[in-house]
């Protein structure tokens, strides 16, 4: 049986609109699958703690493993289902400064690779060590401060309060003029400048020279009386 040239035509037409909708088919189904750039990853604090923070966009919900990288150090590893808006899964990690972590995602058979670019944390920690400010120290005083005087210890009633002021001996001469200063009488004994009395010796002088006189006197009159009688 022969094909007409009108059959033949609407076969081909019918064939080339069958690619058509397969080729369309397939460019939807890939755009709807999941792809490594609908993932992305960040370094950042959550308070004073720092995290490794993934979001997975993929809008066709397909299941994948996230795991971040320290070097060759397991940082950690999730699951996680992406959605349109996305869907994000944090890390725990007190990340240092100027440090790049490493994120891979393996989605079953259509994702199996590294997130682009790689990540950078910042130049600061999430948590900085608090610095103690230095205690003042206090100005020296420019004047020195005065030393409290010592206590005057009080007496005991046991012991005898000394006199404030020493009582001379006897013994010990009233001040004045030397002793062997004082001229001596003539006649006088000497026992007068021993015993310091020098006050006495014109009274005691006076009194010599007044028996002198009288006993003059007495002798004057007793010899004249005796001539007179022999006269006689």
């Amino acid at each position: 049986m022969s094909i007409s040239f009108r059959n033949a035509r609407s076969v081909r037409i019918l064939g080339v609109a069958s690619a058509s909708a397969a080729l369309a088919l397939g460019v939807a189904g890939n755009a709807f699958a999941c792809n490594i750039t609908e993932f992305s990853a960040v370094a950042k604090c959550d308070g004073e703690k720092g995290v490794i923070s993934v979001t997975d966009k993929d809008p066709s919900g397909t299941p994948a493993t996230v795991t971040v990288y320290l070097g060759d150090k397991v940082i950690g590893t999730q699951d996680v289902v992406g959605s349109r808006e996305g869907v994000t899964v944090d890390f725990p990690e007190d990340w240092a400064p100027n440090t790049t972590y490493r994120v891979h995602v393996k989605a079953g058979k259509l994702v199996d690779d590294y997130v682009k670019p790689d990540v950078l944390t910042g130049g600061e920690a999430c948590k900085t060590e608090t610095t103690p400010s230095p205690t003042p120290t206090p100005p020296a005083s420019e004047t020195p401060k005065p030393s409290e005087p010592a206590a005057t210890p009080t007496p005991s009633a046991s012991e005898p309060e000394e006199s404030a002021t020493p009582t001379p001996s006897a013994s010990e001469s009233t001040p004045g003029a030397p002793a062997d200063s004082v001229p001596t009488p003539a006649g006088g004994s000497s026992n007068l400048a021993e015993t310091g009395a020098s006050s006495n010796t014109g009274m005691i002088a006076g009194i010599a020279a007044a028996l002198v006189v009288v006993g003059g006197g007495a002798v004057f009159f007793g010899l004249r009386r005796r001539g007179a009688s022999n006269n006689s």
